[in-house]
């Protein structure tokens, strides 16, 4: 029950849906979820702190209320208020307003409400002085409405393709136990680091991995450097249990989540990652691979629902590969993209002075990982142990490929040195990462930072050229009339659902408003695929 009497509450639900009346909400897509449950409309939002927050300080691990008011105006709003839970509560926390919730609970939620104008205004005055308030206003309220889309519609899901699939791993996941017990001689808990440890070092003889504070590591990336140095069934068996295991846990946490509708509601966080990446929570569907037989077969799940024709995916061909050419200008990379061949062949057999159709596939998958490495920071050694080569072989790739990009060299010795100096870097959209260990006089924190520095611009402008599109795929959806809808985005691919009858011309809108999401000195190529399942609509 309310405190308010009918009348007033009546007057106040009128209010949150009008769309004239501007609103300041904190966590604005979270509140409108909370109101939309209890059948209360909000609309006419046209600000929210935790945005800003983001935006001024993208590594900042919570943007609540209490927590921007501290650091921003000042005020500790948990020494003025009665201790509350620890979970982030929006201005409409509703439980604050029932008649039986202490005095103290509610004069809370006055105060959160209280700040939340001079915090967005002092929020606005740093987006400012920082260069981001067009970002927050062009991009990120805009994407936040249309996540808030998204998650309201989900997606269908097919409860016993997953079942299916569950049944299945099941069976792998014995399967491989049964061969590690095998490999070893006994059976053991292989989950239990401490167990590893003895049958791999102590009865098995393996070499020993990095040394850590409870023996040596068993992580997954040791294992598979192991793997890889003694072909040892006990390994195979162990790398192919976490493997199943891993997926098994995907598979029962898309069906818990899956509602009374028959549609799995994931929640897109737009403050997570400080290179302006969304996640996906409550289920993470970026945990399903995208390029094995195994997540193919989970994505069969994942189906076109009632009233719907098919399903309609497109995503990016090699974004980050693109953006490395624009920001480089390098001339011999841009000429890749613009030849029509593949591109890691081509820029292969520019590396190797070779002919495209000479190029082996382990030349054009090497060179493969060092364009990408080179946009992640990936050091020598780590190209070297990622390619499974000595480091020498690893450098002199490395030497190859800069003598023919030369310019890709130079900027990203310039990206760093710039990050050096301004103690920040930039998107081509103006997104700002801060980083102070740039300076550092700890040589691992450094290096840490300088690979940030190398990728954050690349990756942070790939992620702000994925939110246009889907800010701009959702607009003109709605302004051609159109029923069909935006349901996901995973990294760089959106995945629609199509109404009867218009599949045509919403592939004919999405390539054109995917590929004029930026202008580049290469084209945005764009990639579609329809079908039944997400499978299907596969590209």
């Amino acid at each position: 029950m309310s405190l308010l009497d009918p009348a007033d509450e009546q007057a106040l639900f009128a209010l949150l849906a009008d769309t004239d009346q501007p609103k300041v909400v904190a966590d604005a897509k979270g509140s409108w979820h909370a109101l939309h449950a209890r059948g209360i409309a909000l609309d006419g939002v046209v600000a929210d702190p935790s945005l800003a927050g983001y935006l001024c300080r993208p590594e900042q691990r919570s943007y609540d209320v209490g927590s921007l008011a501290q650091r921003w105006l000042g005020i500790d709003l948990e020494a003025l208020s009665a201790p509350q839970d620890d979970q982030p509560q929006s201005a409409f926390d509703l439980e604050s307003l029932a008649d039986d919730a202490p005095a103290a609970t509610a004069l809370a939620a006055a105060r959160r409400a209280a700040v939340l104008l001079p915090l967005q205004r002092a929020l606005e005055e740093q987006m400012r002085q920082r260069g981001v308030l067009d970002l927050y206003t062009d991009l990120e309220m805009p994407v936040a409405a249309t996540l808030t889309g998204m998650e309201d519609a989900g997606i269908a899901v097919d409860d016993a393709v997953l079942a299916a699939r569950q049944t299945e791993l099941d069976a792998r996941v014995t399967h491989a136990a049964e061969g590690a017990f095998a490999a070893a001689g006994h059976e053991l808990n292989l989950s239990s680091p401490k167990q590893l440890q003895t049958v791999l070092f102590d009865e098995l003889k393996m070499p020993k991995t990095r040394r850590t504070k409870t023996g040596y590591t068993t992580d997954a990336d040791a294992l598979a450097s192991l793997y890889v140095k003694t072909s040892h069934p006990f390994l195979e068996h162990l790398l192919e249990h976490r493997d199943a295991i891993k997926l098994r846990q995907t598979v029962e946490g898309l069906r818990k989540a899956i509602a009374p509708d028959g549609r799995i509601h994931t929640t897109f966080q737009q403050t997570i990652a400080a290179t302006g990446r969304l996640s996906s929570t409550d289920p993470n569907l970026q945990n399903i691979p995208a390029r094995t037989e195994e997540g193919m077969r989970i994505r069969e799940a994942f189906t076109v629902g009632d009233g719907y024709e098919c399903l309609l995916t497109a995503d990016y061909s090699q974004i980050e590969m693109r953006i490395m050419a624009h920001l480089s200008g390098d001339e011999a990379l841009i000429e890749a993209f613009r030849s029509g061949e593949d591109l890691h062949r081509y820029v292969a057999a520019m590396v190797h002075g070779i002919g495209i159709d000479e190029v082996t596939p382990q030349q054009r998958s090497h060179v493969k990982a060092m364009s990408y490495g080179l946009a992640y920071g990936l050091s020598t050694f780590g190209l070297a142990r990622q390619l499974g080569v000595d480091t020498a072989e690893a450098a002199g790739l490395r030497e190859a490929y800069f003598a023919r990009f030369g310019r890709v060299h130079d900027y990203l010795e310039h990206v760093v040195e710039q990050a050096r100096r301004d103690g920040w870097t930039q998107t081509m959209f103006g997104r700002r990462r801060y980083l102070p260990d740039l300076n550092s006089d700890n040589r691992q924190r450094r290096e840490m930072a300088e690979r940030a520095a190398l990728n954050a611009p690349i990756q942070g402008s790939a992620a702000d050229i994925v939110k246009q599109a889907m800010v701009d795929v959702a607009e003109s959806l709605t302004a051609a009339g159109l029923r069909s809808r935006m349901l996901l985005q995973i990294h760089d691919e959106l995945l629609l659902e199509i109404a009867p009858g218009e599949a045509d011309a919403v592939e004919e809108l999405v390539r054109t408003r995917m590929s004029g999401a930026a202008t580049l000195s290469v084209p945005l190529d764009v990639s579609v695929g329809r079908g039944a399942t997400w499978r299907d609509a596969a590209h």
